[in-house]
């Protein structure tokens, strides 16, 4: 892996609605770049399976029928942040998805001398994504994912998630993909913007 001598790592978040396909293009980005790809879904699930103190926690909400809470959140992050895999940089994928997060993500980066190097925002239309997600409701034979239930799905990013990347501009470190196209032409087109900021794998 090479990196510019003034950018020794890469710390990344990839951002999108619902069907924009940020889970297939993080995983190639992290494969390109060797780091892990840190999704919460997948840390929630990790820690639940191993049975550990933070999984316990995040199984008695879930089972509750409640939102795991931010601060419960972060903490697993965190947690999953300090592991050996990922001192040389990682790719997170459903985190921040609020502005809480997004401070509690500055301050622990901040504790370590740390920030995000780059902000992928795979933009694709409203319209694009429904069909997306209801082709593969089709497929997966998920009937309980309905136009309805997708709209919906749609509003709470555009609500919650999408603000998070006003103050990541802010920063200048958003690089903003058109998600629309195969997957190798979305894949080339994230690729450029990162070797843009002297981040290649």
């Amino acid at each position: 892996m090479t990196r510019s001598a003034d950018l020794p790592s890469a710390r990344l978040l990839i951002v999108g609605p619902q069907g924009s396909g940020k889970g297939t293009q993080g995983v190639r980005v992290g494969e390109a770049l060797s780091i892990p790809v840190i999704s919460t879904g997948d840390v929630f699930r990790a820690n639940v399976s191993a049975g550990t103190p933070l999984g316990q926690q995040v199984k008695a909400i879930i089972e509750a029928g409640d939102l795991v809470p931010d601060s419960l959140t972060s903490e697993i992050v965190r947690d999953r942040l300090t592991q050996d895999d990922a001192s040389n940089g990682f790719l997170l994928d459903g985190y921040p998805r609020n502005l809480g997060q997004v401070g509690d993500l500055d301050a622990f980066l901040e504790s370590r001398g740390e920030s995000l190097d780059a902000v992928i925002e795979l933009s694709v239309p409203r319209d694009e994504s429904i069909a997306r997600l209801t082709q593969r409701a089709i497929e997966q034979g998920r009937t309980d994912d309905t136009e309805e239930v997708i709209a919906n799905r749609l509003a709470i990013y555009e609500r919650e998630t999408a603000p998070i990347l006003d103050v990541y501009r802010e920063r200048g470190i958003v690089d903003a993909i058109d998600g629309v196209g195969s997957l190798d032409e979305i894949a080339d087109r994230i690729a450029a913007a990162l070797a843009a900021r002297g981040i290649t794998g």
